[in-house]
């Protein structure tokens, strides 16, 4: 995979001046092309409604494209259409690659835009949810996905294991994940299906662990992004902990096997409350609550989608303009349905249980309302593509039983230092 940075900074040099003096149309309506992750219907006919309703009221635009791309290598995808002379005017962008959209000069600047349209109410934006996005004062995406991770468990497979519900363990003072794997580990002994699910990340999403060892401390890299953190004592006993869970405790499914928690295959999965509809006729009683706490105490991770305008767009103005339009209020509250709004007016209990009936005002006050101040963000970095595959092999060699963790996590500093290094 070529390194997204270098597709940016190639496709960019050119046309950045013809950006920066606008891209409006004179040749009549134009069509504007939005690339997505996402091709769930439900997720495209909301987007859709705000499109049609923007274009009732702009004659400049005549239509809107949504464009789906597949989430497996989406930001490649994204920046070989950039660099191909194919960029769409907006896109969304995955956190892992923010730094390299943010920094290179991929995306228009916002903050004028946003703040200069009439009932945006800038100012509501919460500063952690745009923190990623910035660089010094400038916005260059609206993060219009600010949800934290959580876990979800079914409760009749833990009763029938003999298991406390997930509620019954935080009663007790006991919702931690040495009492969650034992858990896990009685389900899959008594019941045969699994214990445990990191969804996503299959042994290849490594970022995906970060729901994981954020609570022994560790993170992948210094808050620079300078330094590996891998090789830190925290991250060690942090996968040491997991490598246990998968090859000893069998609490968690191994390589090369999947279980689908929605099917009712694991007692615990750990996710995004957007997962919630699959629930809708689910046959076991569920619950959804905070991820358990680590050796250094209760912690959030938050997973971030941004969505920008592209500097190389054909449309550049017209898309703006889209971009103010479908993150304002009335259809913030709309995207709240799948995704967790950004705006600290709208973080309240009763304005994300009118977008998520499935789920109680005690579970998103404690699963998102309570946890997005604090949470930090999943890993990313400039050059995250190529990182991202450096881990990826790195890693592999951990997921053998009586693997050497710390012998594997130094290789892996070793591998990615130079990276980091740039």
């Amino acid at each position: 995979m070529r390194h997204p940075r270098l597709l940016l900074a190639a496709a960019l040099a050119a046309p950045l001046v013809l950006a920066a003096c606008g891209g409006g149309s004179d040749d009549g309506p134009v069509t504007l092309r939005m690339t997505t992750w996402s091709a769930n219907e439900d997720h495209l006919a909301m987007l859709n409604e705000i499109a049609d309703a923007y274009i009732a009221d702009h004659p400049d635009v005549e239509a809107i494209e949504f464009d789906p791309l597949p989430f497996d290598g989406y930001t490649s995808t994204l920046t070989t259409q950039i660099a191909g002379d194919n960029a769409p005017d907006l896109a969304w962008i995955l956190e892992n690659a923010a730094p390299d959209f943010v920094t290179s000069g991929a995306l228009v600047p916002l903050s004028e835009t946003l703040s200069g349209t009439d009932g945006y109410e800038y100012d509501d934006l919460v500063p952690a949810a745009t923190e990623l996005w910035r660089e010094g004062d400038e916005l260059y995406a609206y993060p219009f996905s600010t949800s934290p991770f959580a876990m979800f468990a079914n409760d009749d497979l833990l009763a029938e294991a003999g298991q406390p519900t997930a509620a019954e363990l935080i009663e007790s003072g006991e919702w931690n994940w040495d009492r969650v794997v034992e858990a896990g580990a009685a389900v899959h002994a008594q019941t045969g299906a699994d214990g445990i699910v990191i969804r996503d990340f299959d042994y290849t999403g490594w970022d995906n662990l970060s729901t994981l060892w954020t609570g022994w401390g560790a993170s992948a890299w210094s808050a620079d992004g300078t330094e590996c953190g891998f090789d830190d004592p925290e991250m060690t006993e942090a996968l040491t902990f997991m490598h246990d869970a998968v090859f000893e405790q069998e609490a968690m499914p191994g390589p090369g096997t999947t279980a689908d928690f929605f099917a009712g295959e694991a007692a615990f999965t750990v996710t995004q409350i957007s997962r919630a509809g699959l629930l809708a006729e689910a046959p076991f009683a569920w619950d959804l609550v905070p991820l358990p706490a680590g050796p250094s105490g209760e912690y959030a991770v938050i997973g971030q989608g941004g969505l920008g305008v592209l500097t190389v767009a054909p449309h550049p103005e017209e898309a703006a303009d889209f971009l103010a339009y479908m993150t304002n209020p009335e259809n913030s509250v709309k995207l709240a349905q799948f995704f967790p709004p950004p705006r600290a007016s709208q973080l309240t209990a009763e304005v994300l249980g009118q977008a998520n009936p499935l789920l109680s005002a005690e579970q998103l006050q404690a699963v998102v309302i309570d946890r997005i101040d604090s949470g930090v963000v999943k890993p990313s970095h400039t050059g995250q593509a190529q990182l991202d595959q450096a881990v990826r092999a790195a890693l592999d060699p951990l997921w053998t039983p009586g693997a050497d963790v710390e012998a594997v996590l130094a290789d892996l500093c070793a591998a990615i230092d130079p990276l980091l290094a740039r």
